[in-house]
């Protein structure tokens, strides 16, 4: 039997985004010099949510925003039963010499990131980059992999799952914990 727990409601959801989102205006300005690049599938709602976001707070501020799709980089591609399918790639502009944030919803193993990192570099070499995630499962690393930026840090262990709903797709931003009981 499953327990659902819900960890975070929309009220706090809402206020991670905020504080999120003033970190990032803190740390880049006016974001001349930097992009946000949400990670497919899940990190791009965040991302379409920061940039609404800082849109709303920056008013005359352009935000170069994009889509990074990871399958063919990922290092389970050929191992996966299900077969992965690749996602429609949306960065116009190139990120030669930009400060990047890539932004997903839940750092897990580190794996997606690495993943991330390496096609981000067929767009050009950054300035720099820096990640942001809703959610970070400290205790799981497979890889030396921290976020810059966090939501919120959950302590889980490998038979919890955190799932995150967006009001878009789910009818209710919130993150839940399930947990498998034997």
């Amino acid at each position: 039997m499953k327990q659902k727990k819900i960890i975070i409601n929309k009220t706090k959801f809402n206020i991670i985004v905020e504080r999120l989102s003033h970190q990032l205006i803190e740390n880049h300005d006016d974001f001349r010099e930097t992009v946000l690049i949400g990670i497919q599938p899940r990190g791009i709602h965040l991302c379409n949510r920061i940039h609404q976001k800082l849109s709303s707070i920056i008013s005359n501020s352009i935000i170069k925003v994009g889509n990074l799709d990871i399958t063919f980089y990922r290092d389970d591609f050929r191992r996966r039963q299900d077969p992965l399918e690749p996602q429609a790639i949306d960065i116009d502009f190139s990120i030669e010499g930009k400060n990047v944030v890539l932004i997903d919803d839940v750092l897990y193993t580190g794996r997606s990131v690495r993943a991330a990192m390496d096609a981000l570099l067929a767009f050009g070499r950054p300035k720099s980059v820096e990640l942001m995630t809703l959610i970070d499962r400290r205790f799981s690393r497979h890889l030396p992999i921290q976020p810059n930026y966090v939501g919120q840090k959950i302590d889980t262990i490998t038979s919890e799952k955190v799932i995150v709903e967006w009001e878009e797709l789910n009818g209710k931003d919130q993150v839940i914990l399930l947990n498998s009981e034997k």
